[in-house]
């Protein structure tokens, strides 16, 4: 992996285990507790994603990225007191993790030769996942199945990787690129508090 992709990883992995973190500071729970959430809402996208392509898993073969998610954890469980609006740092910063995830994601599956269609699911899976898993354990309702624009930001990110990757433009640029849109969609959603349309099942007229 080139140094440039491998320090983008651990800035994801950070910082996804940051949000994970602030959501085990929303339950109340002990620094086991934060250790654990951080950890898998950090690792979980990239585990699945190792796991899908017949990869080694990253984080067994590189424990600093579990160094990075335990130092995520233990510096929010004492700076978590002192923020006044943690639900607003945590979607921003699962918001900056699910940008970098699903250009990383997508990236990976390319190189390992997969169609660019799968390179795309690859990619959002990647940036879904771990906050899927991070709400799941804290029994919150998945920020995947709320009202807002944000699988979709990780697909679009994901889809502009591949197609830039397709149209000969790699590296930075086109990581930058696919990074800048997935978290400006997202970040457009939450500003103006903007979602998708949703399914309304029509009405029967009533009779008589």
């Amino acid at each position: 992996m080139p140094q440039f992709l491998y320090w983008l990883d651990l800035t994801g992995v950070a910082v996804f285990a940051v949000s994970g973190a602030l959501v085990a500071a929303r339950k109340q729970l002990d620094p086991v507790g934060f250790l654990f959430v951080a950890a898998v809402t950090g690792t979980g996208g990239g585990t699945l994603r190792d796991v899908l392509l017949d990869r080694p898993v990253f984080w067994v073969h590189q424990p600093i990225y579990l160094w990075v998610t335990s130092a995520a954890a233990v510096v929010t469980f004492f700076v978590a007191p002192h923020l006044q609006r943690r639900l607003s740092v945590l979607l921003w910063a699962d918001a900056v993790g699910m940008a970098v995830f699903c250009v990383l994601g997508a990236r990976t599956a390319l190189d390992a030769g997969v169609d660019p269609a799968v390179a795309v699911l690859m990619g959002t899976m990647t940036a879904t996942f771990g906050g899927l898993v991070r709400d799941v354990v804290c029994t919150e309702i998945p920020l995947l199945l709320r009202r807002e624009i944000y699988a979709t930001a990780a697909a679009a990110g994901a889809a502009t990787l591949v197609v830039s990757d397709a149209l000969g433009l790699s590296g930075p640029p086109a990581t930058a690129l696919g990074l800048g849109l997935a978290f400006g969609t997202r970040a457009v959603g939450l500003i103006w508090g903007l979602s998708l349309p949703v399914y309304r099942p029509r009405t029967s007229p009533r009779r008589g």
